[in-house]
């Protein structure tokens, strides 16, 4: 009679390499019956350009309290500069007369939103409300159908994107923060503001933030005095034929002829 011995070692190695070939081959069995998905497309928002020109663009948002909007204004036109005010719907029905003035000045009134939420939380027909709400205010107040949209905290997603595109618009964020509502003091908003800006910026300020007018005087002679052209958010982005850097969210234009479809949002690729 024959009698076998077994290693235990062994027999243990050999049932762990057993184990894991039926796993490997159950797994390529799951994964040959399930759909291909491609992934999916990362959408950012214009966060600035790329231009030759020595141009940035000042914009100022407003959800809360107006008390430092007519010396920003008074500011602006003594430095005969233009801007973008975004402006919540809640806000402008609060302060209509300021609104109006806003635009008087010769302003570029952009939306940012009606209820002031959380965008990327909200459904395309909840983003498609709070959008239509507040476009219709900023017409029957100033008369302009706003092009831009800048979402409430920075907060988008591509559900946002899309549906903000869909409706003719874009989505603008801004590369130069100014921080202040924070209540920085106006030498600390100037000295962020100047270290960052570049050609084809786009800068946040806030209509009612404490040192916003002490700090916009200094502010706009020095890009001046740099030879910067300081204009509305719509005359410095491209409105078609470009492209949006994915890691950046710098706008910059395709290479090759402009199409003559000049003027409306056009197809934007993401390198």
């Amino acid at each position: 009679m024959k009698v076998f011995y077994f290693s235990w070692p062994r027999v243990i190695i050999g049932g762990i390499v057993l184990s894991l070939a039926l796993s490997l081959a159950v797994a390529e069995s799951v994964t040959l019956l399930l759909p291909v998905f491609a992934p999916t497309e990362r959408l950012v928002p214009i966060y600035s350009v790329e231009t030759p020109a020595r141009k940035v663009a000042i914009s100022f948002d407003a959800a809360w309290g107006a008390d430092k909007t007519p010396q920003i204004l008074e500011i602006l036109d003594r430095y005969q500069v233009r801007t973008t005010f975004f402006l919540v719907d809640f806000w402008m029905e609060k302060y209509p007369e300021v609104t109006k003035k806003i635009a008087a000045a010769g302003h570029e009134i952009g939306n940012h939103s009606a209820t002031h939420p959380h965008m990327s939380t909200l459904s395309p027909e909840e983003i498609r409300a709070e959008l239509t709400r507040t476009n219709k205010r900023i017409k029957e107040l100033t008369g302009q159908d706003p092009l831009l949209f800048r979402p409430p905290f920075g907060d988008y997603n591509n559900t946002l994107i899309k549906t903000v595109e869909e409706l003719g618009m874009f989505t603008i964020q801004w590369d130069v923060d100014s921080l202040d509502w924070q209540d920085l003091s106006a030498e600390e908003i100037t000295r962020r503001v100047l270290d960052q800006v570049r050609p084809g910026s786009i800068v946040l300020f806030h209509n009612n933030a404490l040192h916003t007018p002490e700090a916009l005087p200094t502010i706009i002679e020095k890009l001046q005095a740099e030879g910067y052209q300081i204009v509305p958010v719509s005359e410095l982005i491209y409105k078609d034929h470009y492209y949006i850097e994915s890691h950046s969210g710098r706008q910059r234009p395709k290479p090759g002829p402009r199409p003559a479809t000049a003027g409306e949002p056009g197809k934007k690729l993401l390198e």
